[in-house]
């Protein structure tokens, strides 16, 4: 396998033969890393840590190391992390604690952009971008699809639901509903539908207006959120869509971005 004459890779790691761990890179013990995983350089990874295949990490990247989390105690926890992720200069992710079922997980086919932090316990799905600079707290859930802008931060607790786009420099306090445009500052609120990503992967012009229509109702209508949950039931076509973001508001913990 290419290991660079640099890299320090500890004798229990686990890396498969066509990985390749670039020039400085330090892995830990109990670490695995999958076929075609690339590590350019500067990496730093911290098991126990599991890493699935054709993954590229970007120069000085952080992984699997201790949360920041003041109650982690150096309890056992893991990082695992999936396929075809794109982890990009300076990301750093951390790894569960006892309070969030000691692991952290991400999925596959995402791309998180320099300097973006995925926090202890904190699970994303899959073709989710972190853009620069944004911080997921811990225990937030990330469904698949979600784009988040750069400079925007999520508390500890939130979900984000799929296909959701969320603007920059967003703070995001409650759930952010799926298939949302959902932006501003100091406080965020809902534009509709993410009509533009959901056009680019193939959802229909009923499936976008029945959104469009559920989230007015939810938004513009004056109602209360039971009411308006009542008016989307009887008013707007059915649809798995509208049926899913129906279930993601009544599922809600901390609420939503209304």
């Amino acid at each position: 396998m290419p290991i660079h004459p640099t890299a320090i890779v500890d004798s229990k790691a686990r890396i498969a033969q066509s990985a390749e761990i670039g020039p400085y890179s330090i892995i830990g013990p109990e670490v695995e890393i999958g076929r075609s995983t690339r590590l350019m350089a500067n990496n730093y990874v911290e098991g126990p840590t599991w890493i699935g295949e054709d993954n590229v990490f970007f120069p000085y990247s952080t992984i699997g190391v201790a949360s920041q989390d003041l109650k982690y105690k150096g309890e056992r926890a893991e990082t695992r992390i999936g396929d075809r992720n794109q982890i990009r200069e300076f990301v750093t992710i951390h790894r569960g604690t006892r309070g969030g079922g000691l692991i952290t997980c991400v999925g596959n086919d995402n791309l998180l952009m320099t300097y973006s932090h995925v926090g202890h316990d904190a699970r994303i799905g899959d073709h989710v971008i972190l853009g620069s600079s944004v911080g997921l707290a811990g225990h937030v859930t990330i469904d698949d699809w979600a784009d988040l802008s750069p400079f925007s931060g999520v508390h500890q607790f939130c979900r984000i639901g799929r296909h959701a786009f969320i603007g920059p420099y967003t703070v995001v306090k409650q759930d952010v509903l799926p298939y949302s445009l959902t932006s501003g500052k100091p406080e965020a609120g809902i534009f509709g539908a993410n009509s533009i990503g959901l056009e680019r992967r193939g959802y229909s012009t009923e499936v976008i207006e029945a959104l469009q229509t559920a989230f007015r109702l939810l938004t513009r209508s004056q109602l209360n959120t039971t009411q308006a949950i009542e008016r989307i039931s009887s008013e707007v076509a059915s649809c798995q869509e509208v049926d899913e973001l129906v279930a993601f508001i009544r599922a809600s913990q901390r609420g939503f971005i209304k």
